[in-house]
Parts: structure tokens; sequence; C-alpha cells
């Protein structure tokens, strides 16, 4: 399936203060300035948010992962059936390097799988993680769901599951996934996922990510690939998809294929529950997309979802979340304003319809389906700018 050019839409949003977060030092938000409060109190069930590769990736009838999601459910659909059905478009997209077929490999050239979902009607989850020749694993993490007591299958484990439960095999690394492996290794240096040892060389400073100078621009957009100065692409890709239906019913799923070259066996927050998404039928719904290892210590879709609960908007849940990530942040990621190296992407609805979308820094965006059909709009941020550029490995590349 060829993905098409994309309508790139955008809106902005603010963030009201909520509930109270360790101050940090030097590292005070600057909110970004919101046009679209209006049509966003509009916001009303039922409701598809996800990562911008749900509009990305297209169904074979050329609407986009997300559209088909949300139509399933305007249908009477159930919310979880529906959304993974979603990111399955995503998974089976081999032009997106980022999830499933053509993911970009782990240091050794292997492509290992992560996801987890959760069904709010019934509060059950499933999960599976590094999971190999199996282009979908968001259908695998539901039928641990559905079919065992288990919430999480890995390896080998979740393989054979996968395989006695009627997935067939397939090789997940594509031609252009291997040729990118290739240039990558043969350029090993300081800047991959192995941090130096005391008292070593420092490494010299790595090159800013910048999207593919032959990528079409709204496309790089979307995908959250980035390219370094030897034109070896890097992500920490994945798709996070939430929704919410008429009746107020909720479920999340997140999919990847994780960090790019990272060490064989490494999982980040997708496959996590609480930290890669997160549902409870009576609040909402959350995940993100972006710097796993930073996400994972603050759980922060759990957290997104509990602020919530105390009564916060998703736009002011997932600034508190960010806020938390920072502060949790180990110094050598972070610059002398304590600011982040790295940015992670969250993602929130609630059960009355409302969303966000949110960063750390100025220039992401979200996807979203409502009545109102698909679109693109901004997130929230914190800071102004972009992420300080900064020596450091692969693992805090600054675009999610």
């Amino acid at each position: 399936m060829s993905p098409t050019r994309r309508d790139f839409l955008g809106t902005s949003a603010t963030v009201a203060m909520g509930l109270a977060v360790p101050e940090l030092a030097k590292a005070m938000p600057v909110v970004s300035d919101h046009t679209a409060r209006r049509g966003r109190a509009g916001a009303g069930r039922p409701v598809v948010i996800s990562s911008t590769n749900g509009m990305r990736s297209k169904h074979a009838d050329g609407r986009p992962a997300i559209q088909v999601a949300y139509d399933m459910i305007a249908k009477g659909g159930d919310t979880l059936d529906a959304i993974v059905a979603g990111v399955q478009i995503v998974e089976l997209d081999p032009t997106d390097n980022t999830v499933g077929l053509g993911g970009l490999p782990n240091e050794e050239g292997v492509v290992q799988l992560d996801a987890s979902c959760m069904h709010g009607p019934t509060k059950r989850a499933g999960a599976v993680a590094s999971l190999e020749d199996i282009a979908t694993p968001a259908a695998v993490a539901k039928l641990v769901m559905d079919r065992t007591d288990h919430i999480m299958l890995v390896g080998p484990g979740a393989k054979k599951f996968a395989i006695d439960m009627g997935f067939k095999e397939q090789k997940l690394l594509t031609e252009e996934s291997r040729e990118a492996w290739l240039r990558w290794k043969s350029r090993l240096n300081a800047n991959d996922n192995w941090l130096d040892l005391p008292g070593s060389r420092p490494a010299a400073p790595a090159p800013k990510p910048t999207p593919d100078p032959k990528q079409d621009h709204e496309d790089a957009a979307l995908l959250h690939v980035y390219y370094d100065a030897d034109g070896i692409p890097h992500t920490y890709g994945t798709i996070n998809m939430d929704a919410v239906d008429a009746n107020g019913d909720i479920s999340s799923v997140t999919t990847t294929s994780g960090l790019s070259w990272k060490l064989p066996g490494r999982i980040g927050d997708s496959p996590i529950i609480g930290a890669g998404q997160y549902c409870d039928n009576e609040i909402g719904a959350a995940g993100s997309t972006g710097r796993g290892e930073a996400n994972i210590k603050v759980c922060g879709a759990f957290l997104a979802v509990e602020l919530m609960r105390q009564g916060l908007t998703p736009e002011q849940a997932l600034i508190k979340v960010m806020q938390r990530v920072i502060a949790m942040t180990e110094k050598r990621l972070l610059d002398s304003n304590g600011r982040p190296y790295f940015d992670l992407n969250y993602y929130a609805v609630n059960k009355k319809g409302e969303y966000a979308g949110a960063s750390a820094y100025e220039g992401s965006s979200f996807a979203v389906c409502d009545a109102n059909g698909a679109r693109i709009e901004k997130c929230v941020n914190l800071f102004k700018g972009s992420a300080p550029a900064k020596s450091a490995p692969d693992a805090a590349y600054v675009k999610p």
C-alpha cells in the first residue's frame, strides 16, 4: 500500500495550570499559544486520536488508519477491535519504518516488535514484547488478553503463541530497512546505544537528525523518521491510538518496532501497561511515542489518566506528565537549563471525548478523527523552539 500526499492541517492549544509537580530548576515551561480552544471545547464522543502516522498509512480504499478505526466505532463496533484494526494498517505498511513490517531492526539486523492494549469495558489488558516474524503484534496482544489469564508474553513464547493462534510467520526486514542497517553498522561510533566507559575519550558531537531531503516534507512530518549527516535513519517509531465511543466506552493500543538499532531484547514503554498506554473506562485513555526509557520511569500513561481522574483536562494532565518526565531525567540527558535533549509525545482522551496531544518542544502534532473527519492538530508544548543539540547516544535523539 503506497501512501499518497497527505492533508496536513494544524491547530494550536494552551494549557491551564493543574496539580502541583516538583518545580524544575531553570526549566520553567513556556506553554504554547492556543487559537482553537473553542473548537476543542465542542469536542464530543465518539473520537479517535493517534500519533501522526495514523494519518499516513492508508487502507486499500484510501482511508487513513485513524479513519478506519473511527468508522468502525461510528457503526457500533467495539473500541478496541476498531483501534487494533486501525493500527494494523500501519503495522502492515512497509513504507513506515517505525512499526511492524519494514520497521528498523535492532543492532543485529533483527526486527523485534512490541505492543500492548487495554479494553475499558472489561478492564482487561494484553501485551507482547520482542516478538519476531509476526507483523501484527497489536492483534497478538489482544489475543493474549482475550484467550489467556496472562497479560504479557515475550520473545519465543510470544511467537509460539501467535503461531498457535493462527498468525503466519513472515520476513519483517524489508530491503530498505536492511540497507539502512548496513549503513548504520558500517558507521558505528561513540554515538550508538553503548555508553562510554568512565574516563574514556568524549564522543564527538552527534549531528542533529533532520528529515531526509529526498522525502516529501509533509510525509516526513507524519512518519517520525529522522536522518543523520550520513543519511542513516533513526526513530523511536511507534503508533499509539486511543478511542471513546458514543456510549463512553474507551480503549487504547500502542504498537512499535522500537528504537532503531537497539540492543537485542530491548523493549521500551510500548508493551508496558501504564507506560506506553493505559485506559480506565470511568476516566479516559492515554499513550505515548518517543523515548520509552524516559516514559517508563514515570508510568506516563497511567499518570495522565490519574491526573484526569483528579479533574485535569487532557491538556493539563499531559503537561504535568511531561514535567514529571523532566524531573525524573538524569543529568546526562539535560542541558544547563534543565531541558531534555530528547522529546516525547503524549496523547490523551477523556470519557467526554475531550482530547489533547503534548510534547516538550514545539513542532509536534497528532491525528484526530471525529464527526468532523480525520485531521492533524498541533500538540501543546512546554518549551519554545526545538530540543538542544548534544553529543548523545541514539537513545536521546530529539524527535519522537
